[in-house]
Order: structure tokens, then C-alpha cells, then sequence
């Protein structure tokens, strides 16, 4: 018998508690309007594609910077930000648009590569996030835009490690996404969806998660919905993704929350019966206690540990080693490591 692959991403981090940042209960939250409305290009190369979406009176244009559109992965950022805002907020604390976060605690939070090239990616989700510009006569939180703006107004580096990576990042949200942490325009997300490897798979996701909800089903036309998901792709080759999808799904069951089906050019989504608790991978053994990073500091002086960290996991899950004593193999593979060259 052939291993199929996981449609899923592997899991890059060990089972932690994820958004971290002196929040303690902060879950996956995105905002209402992005998850309702084609805001983020499902392309996986640079978008430069302006579009325009109108439904019932209301209009949402996006256009791209000399970057690209934002894409359906740069949104991890933001349910980063709004996640950690939305958690400070259930704790009687006060938030602002300017958010101040270590780089690398978003990187594990969202399943990203932790990585020089993790870092890289980061950056150019910023300039994206930045760069794309929206106009909209959207509601969100009770006020109506008439203007031009970015899903972020700026974006800060603020400490870099002498190669380069990033230490802290500080992040000014834009007032329509800060006027949805305001009002509570927010919804949880599965933390699963931080696994789903395909853009149109978290596409799909949100819009599930916006429309069906907890009732027994939701119904959506695959026109209507090829608007909603921002697709290039045409109706014939939208219908045979879409399949792909839900083919993948029936054999694996990874989709978070959602069954999807297909009745001709109807899509049909139902809650599933019970969460799914497909295990994400074997990483979640790898526990490193908190005092060995002490000690790897000290087998590799200079390198960043919680980099060495990953790659090492990254290793050992590609190469399928079996590790019994993960303190020890980990402290092995930075003494391997060494000192950071110079």
C-alpha cells in the first residue's frame, strides 16, 4: 500500500500553549468582514489582479501593491494580531492599534517555518499587508468607509539578530480592523485552519465558519461562491477543485468543523458531528524541558535556540527518527551544531 500525503501541513512547533505574548486564553479570532468578503488572493505567486465585489448594495475594491495582493497565508498576521487583542480585551485589559510582538512567537503560533526563510516570508506578508489598498462602503462596527486603506498602516522591525532574522515586530492595525476588534466583529477559528495547506481549503473554511455556523446546513450557488473565494480559476476548473477538496476531505476528514458536498452547481455545507481529532503529528512528543535550552545555548553559542529548535524537529520528522530521550538527541544536535560561524 502507498503512504498518501497528509493534505494537511505537518506540524512545525510541539504542542504549546500557542499565542503567547502574556495572553493566556487567546484563541484564533478573524474578523467578520474579511472572512464574508474576498479581501486575500488565493494565488500562491504575486496577484496583480485589481477585483471589485459587489452583493446587496455593498462594494468592496482591492488592489494590489508593486508586491501583490495580500494573500489568504499573509492573513495569518492579522488573526495573530486580533487574536491577541480579543484576549486582552477578556481580560479587562486595554488594547491599541499598535500591537509590539516577538516574530517568532507568530511563527509558531500560525504554523509558519521558524526558519531565516520563515522570517523572510514574514516580511513579505508585511509589505503585502501594507501595500494592499481597499476601498469599501462596508460596514464594521457601525461605521461606513468612503476611503482608501490597507489592512495595516504600518509595519516595524524593530530588533533584528545579526543575521538578519527578526526579533520584534511592531504592527499599526488599520481603523476597519481595529474597529472590528472594537466591537467584537470577530469570530473563533478552529486552530486547525493554521494546517490546511491549500488557499482555497481556508478560503472555504471561513466562509463556512461565517455562513453555516451552528445551523444544520448552508447552501451557496458555485458562481456565487467562485466570487466569494476571489478565484482567477474558470467555472468548469472551480467545480473540479471544489471536488478535489471534498474528495480529500471524505478520505482523510482533516476539513475543521465542515462537511462539504456537491448537489450539481450547489454546494452544500453541514457542521460535522463531532470535531475533528486527527492527531497533527508525532511532534507533539518532542518536549523540550525549558532548562535544556540552558545547555544547548552553551553547545551553540550565538546561534538563535529556538531556530536550532525547529530545524532540529523539522529532521527528525522528515527522516522519521525515533527519539526516546528528546532532551538528550536535541542537546546532540547543537553540540553537533556548534558555535554560530563568524
Amino acid at each position: 500500500m502507498t503512504n498518501e500525503r497528509s493534505p494537511l501541513l505537518p506540524d512545525r512547533h510541539p504542542q504549546r500553549d500557542l499565542f503567547v505574548c502574556d495572553i493566556v486564553d487567546a484563541v484564533p479570532k478573524g474578523d467578520m468582514s474579511s472572512m464574508e468578503h474576498p479581501v486575500f488572493s488565493l494565488s500562491t505567486k504575486p496577484d496583480m489582479r485589481p477585483r471589485r465585489y459587489e452583493r446587496g448594495g455593498n462594494w468592496i475594491a482591492i488592489s494590489p501593491s508593486r508586491y501583490g495582493l495580500a494573500t489568504v497565508h499573509d492573513r495569518d498576521v492579522l488573526i495573530y494580531c486580533i487574536s491577541q487583542c480579543m484576549g486582552a480585551l477578556n481580560e479587562g485589559r486595554k488594547v491599541a492599534r499598535t500591537l509590539r510582538f516577538k516574530a517568532h512567537d507568530l511563527l509558531v503560533a500560525t504554523n509558519r517555518q521558524t526558519s531565516g526563510r520563515g522570517y523572510d516570508l514574514l516580511k513579505d506578508s508585511l509589505r503585502r499587508l501594507q501595500g494592499t489598498q481597499i476601498e469599501t462602503n462596508l460596514r464594521q462596527g457601525g461605521k461606513e468607509y468612503f476611503k482608501v486603506f490597507g489592512l495595516i498602516d504600518s509595519a516595524e522591525i524593530v530588533r533584528e539578530t545579526r543575521d538578519g532574522r527578526m526579533l520584534d515586530v511592531e504592527i499599526t492595525l488599520s481603523d476597519w480592523v481595529f474597529d472590528a476588534i472594537e466591537n467584537n466583529h470577530v469570530l473563533t477559528l478552529n486552530r486547525r485552519y493554521f494546517f490546511l495547506r491549500k488557499p482555497l481549503e481556508r478560503r472555504l473554511y471561513d466562509l463556512a465558519r461565517k455562513h453555516c455556523g451552528q445551523q444544520q446546513e448552508w447552501r451557496i450557488g458555485l458562481d456565487t461562491l467562485r466570487e466569494k473565494c476571489g478565484s482567477g480559476s474558470s467555472p468548469k476548473e472551480f467545480k473540479r477543485l471544489v471536488g478535489k477538496i471534498i474528495e480529500d476531505d471524505a478520505r482523510h476528514d482533516y476539513m475543521p468543523d465542515y462537511a462539504l458536498t456537491l448537489d450539481d452547481e450547489l454546494l452544500i455545507v453541514r457542521p460535522k458531528k463531532e470535531a475533528v481529532q486527527m492527531p497533527l503529528s508525532s511532534s507533539a512528543s518532542l518536549r523540550i524541558d525549558p532548562d535544556s535550552y540552558d545547555k544547548a545555548r552553551q553547545f551553540a553559542p550565538g546561534w538563535d535556540i529556538h531556530v536550532l529548535e525547529s530545524e532540529w524537529r523539522s529532521w527528525v520528522l522528515d527522516k522519521g527518527i525515533v527519539v526516546k530521550a528528546p532532551d538528550a538527541h536535541f542537546l546532540g544536535f547543537c553540540k553537533k551544531r556548534g558555535p554560530y560561524p563568524r
